[in-house]
């Protein structure tokens, strides 16, 4: 079985370990926790016809106090870039992180994650940024913790991509 590292990576109340429980357990709750540290979770994937098996560090947001410990990120085979819609600073932090993480560990795939899509009528980010991350060459997939919407299809791509590397 292959087993690959999968980092979440934002700044903090983005959502990331929402997404997680969301992916793993199939659950949402609104209370806010804060990571500290990092959370580990794992889940096993059919993909190509083969089992993948998934660890899922769930980094402590990146903000003002505290950043992002970069040797948490050693061994990843790809990360998941969180950003909060409703939030227009976190698209500026991610390409921050972005950087940072490919210094730390190289280029490896990963996938931004635009999350809160359930919260449009809140949402700071604007149609010609999402079009910047495109040009980018970045792939970027709407989400929702709280109802579900692109949370399965994030992890199915990321993994697609680190498998065909």
């Amino acid at each position: 079985m292959l087993q690959k590292k999968i980092c979440m990576v934002g700044a903090f109340a983005t959502g990331k370990t929402s997404l997680v429980s969301r992916y793993i357990y199939s659950i949402f709750s609104d209370r806010y926790y804060t990571t500290v540290g990092v959370k580990i979770d794992k889940k096993t994937l059919d993909i190509q016809g083969q089992n993948v098996n998934l660890i899922l560090w769930d980094l402590y947001g990146e903000d003002e106090f505290q950043k992002v410990r970069m040797s948490y990120l050693r061994g990843s085979s790809g990360y998941i870039l969180v950003v909060d819609g409703t939030r227009h600073n976190t698209l500026d932090k991610a390409f921050e992180l972005q950087n940072k993480v490919e210094e730390s560990i190289g280029k490896v795939p990963f996938i931004v994650v635009l999350n809160k899509w359930d919260m449009t009528d809140e949402w700071e980010i604007e149609t010609h940024e999402l079009d910047a991350i495109s040009q980018k060459g970045w792939t970027a997939i709407k989400t929702s913790a709280k109802t579900g919407q692109g949370v399965e299809e994030v992890f199915q791509t990321l993994t697609n991509q680190i498998l065909n590397r």
